[in-house]
């Protein structure tokens, strides 16, 4: 579904990521776990050019990339990886001047030229989805932020995308409200929904992901299952990580 291959991201002289390989199965949900500054917002960002990186490849599905310093994508190329993705972002980026039904429909009508009727449709689906249709007519400002998430999740999905994109979607909400967005998450994984996520949330991660992958400073240090990560890791920097955050594993998993 997705391949990174030997991407390498600068901005100004440093180097963000290193070199990065990485695979997503269509179906599964891999995790990027790492401290603060690793990299892994970034290879989010890459993955749907929101960053163009300075050289690698990017396939998604049968779409490839090729990127070097003398050669950037064209704005057609970029623009069908985009529309192939859907992002959810940490701070739900909602727009505060429409409902939460007419934040759905957006990329619908604007981007997709979807009649109204059909997209209103769509939208409501996906609202009942992710809990949120009684809230249609809302504002996002009078929204709690787990319900503005859920909108978000719900935005992302509209237009089908082949993988959904997290960066960081628990980071802003505090345990009880983070519960909501990680149940509509992990439903969606049971769906059989291809994500990539960035996330703190090791909670998220355990629960959600087929696969974790952990960087520090710009390069994989390791990746497996959750539960190997979590509890049996090669590495010593992965341990050292997972124990700075052994109260987030779940109780039922010993380190």
């Amino acid at each position: 579904m997705i391949h990174l291959e030997h991407i390498e991201k600068r901005f100004g002289d440093q180097t963000v990521l290193k070199g990065v390989d990485l695979d997503v199965v269509e179906g599964g949900v891999t995790a990027l776990i790492g401290p603060s500054g690793s990299g892994k917002s970034t290879l989010l960002r890459c993955v749907n050019l929101l960053e163009i990186p300075q050289r690698g490849v990017l396939r998604l599905g049968r779409d490839s990339l090729h990127f070097s310093p003398t050669a950037a994508p064209s704005r057609a190329a970029v623009h069908g990886m985009r529309l192939a993705s859907g992002m959810v972002f940490q701070n739900f980026q909602l727009f505060p001047h429409r409902t939460v039904l007419e934040n759905v429909m957006e990329s619908l009508l604007t981007v997709h030229r979807w009649p109204r009727e059909r997209a209103r449709e769509r939208a409501l689906v996906l609202l009942d989805k992710v809990g949120m249709r009684h809230k249609a007519d809302a504002w996002p400002g009078t929204l709690s932020g787990g319900q503005q998430q859920r909108v978000a999740i719900a935005r992302a999905l509209a237009p089908s995308p082949r993988v959904l994109l997290c960066d960081e979607p628990t980071s802003a909400l505090d345990p009880e409200l983070a519960a909501e967005v990680v149940e509509v998450l992990a439903q969606l994984a049971r769906e059989g929904m291809t994500m990539l996520m960035a996330t703190h949330d090791l909670r998220l991660a355990a629960s959600v992901a087929s696969r974790v992958v952990f960087l520090d400073a710009g390069v994989v240090v390791e990746s497996g299952t959750a539960r190997d990560i979590f509890t049996r890791p090669t590495q010593a920097r992965t341990a050292s990580f997972v124990a700075s955050l052994a109260d987030t594993v779940p109780e039922s998993w010993s380190i």
